[in-house]
């Protein structure tokens, strides 16, 4: 295995992390939002779960984010410098909504008349947030981005926004988003013994459970003919979208699974194997999208940096790792298995 391939594998299980986390926060926002019109009428606690969630969680997600955006920078310099000018418009609006997003999810909690506009305002930036990032796996499908002669790129705005690939990308991304929070929701729920909200939730994740998986299977569509070249080696990694399948098919069906003390479903089995059909499927896609970062434009090895400044990253974030592992684990166990926090008002 080349440096950069091991370099884009670093950056891959950082993004792929950021947005399994990612999913669960952005959409633990919307569903904050969307049940929090509802509590006026006192028929769920759904808004008050996912705020409680949301909590202590945007900041480790956030720390993920940070850590792919560093690795980038520091392995593919020359590919950061060409996907941020390609690139500038959506990610600038994206580090205003999440600055928007952060402001308020630190001053809400200690002046609690923004409780209101923060729901508003994570619920809404939970859905642009995610679209803008998901827009940019549809701009690297080629297509989209036109070389100047001195090398600059440039892309299409008005091809990209009239492009059924970004359109079936969207559907995918909201439709994961709403899946997999939901599902994470009720296994929270679960965990703090509250079967109305579990039943909530569970309810969203039988509904959007299957619409993940159709607009999957849109997005492929979709793609042709301008990324005809990546549906062609979709085909080659057969096996493993056959695996990701087969694992989405297991757990989906443990949120059919009768349970005692009113539960049906087991959720903590349909977490583990839902995130296993991403990793599948992410690590398929990401074979198939090899060697580039933008066809046919930008290759791993045309941005990649010296050997020696990799070989240094790498082992810094090999200690990094380390050491945040036992935060990740005290995490975990503060607010999400802590029954103090978990059965609180």
């Amino acid at each position: 295995m080349s440096d950069a391939t091991i370099a884009i594998t670093v950056l891959w299980i950082f993004l792929f992390i950021y947005s399994l986390l990612g999913s669960v926060d952005f959409g633990a926002g919307f569903w904050a939002m969307i049940f929090g019109q509802r509590n006026a009428g006192g028929d769920t606690k759904a808004a008050g779960l996912a705020n409680r969630f949301l909590s202590p969680s945007w900041k480790i997600t956030n720390t993920f984010l940070v850590l792919f955006v560093v690795a980038l920078v520091g392995f593919f310099p020359l590919a950061t410098f060409s996907l941020a000018s390609l690139l500038l418009v959506p990610v600038c609006l994206v580090l205003i909504l999440l600055t928007l997003r952060s402001a308020f999810m630190v001053y809400s909690y200690s002046v609690h008349s923004y409780d209101r506009v923060l729901r508003i305002i994570s619920g809404i930036t939970g859905l642009l947030i995610p679209g803008l990032l998901v827009a940019v796996l549809a701009v690297t499908l080629g297509g989209l981005v036109t070389e100047a002669p001195n090398g600059a790129l440039t892309l299409n705005y008005g091809k990209l926004l009239t492009s059924p690939t970004l359109y079936a990308h969207l559907a995918f991304g909201y439709a994961t988003e709403l899946f997999f929070s939901a599902l994470f929701l009720a296994d929270y729920a679960r965990e703090g013994r509250d079967l109305a909200t579990y039943r909530t939730y569970r309810r969203l994740a039988v509904i959007f459970g299957p619409l993940s998986l159709i607009a999957a299977v849109a997005v492929t569509f979709t793609m042709l003919p301008e990324a005809a070249w990546i549906i062609a080696r979709f085909r080659e990694q057969w096996l493993w979208f056959l695996l990701s399948a087969a694992a989405f098919g297991i757990g989906y069906g443990c949120l059919f699974i009768k349970r005692r003390k009113g539960f049906i479903g087991s959720t903590r089995a349909a977490v583990i194997f839902i995130a296993v059909q991403y990793a599948l499927a992410s690590f398929a896609y990401g074979r198939a999208h090899l060697p580039y970062i933008i066809y046919p434009q930008l290759t791993l090895e045309a941005g990649f940096t010296n050997p020696a400044i990799f070989r240094s990253l790498l082992i810094g974030y090999i200690v990094s790792t380390i050491l945040l592992i036992p935060v990740f684990i005290l995490f975990w166990r503060l607010f999400l298995k802590d029954r103090r926090y978990l059965e609180q008002e």
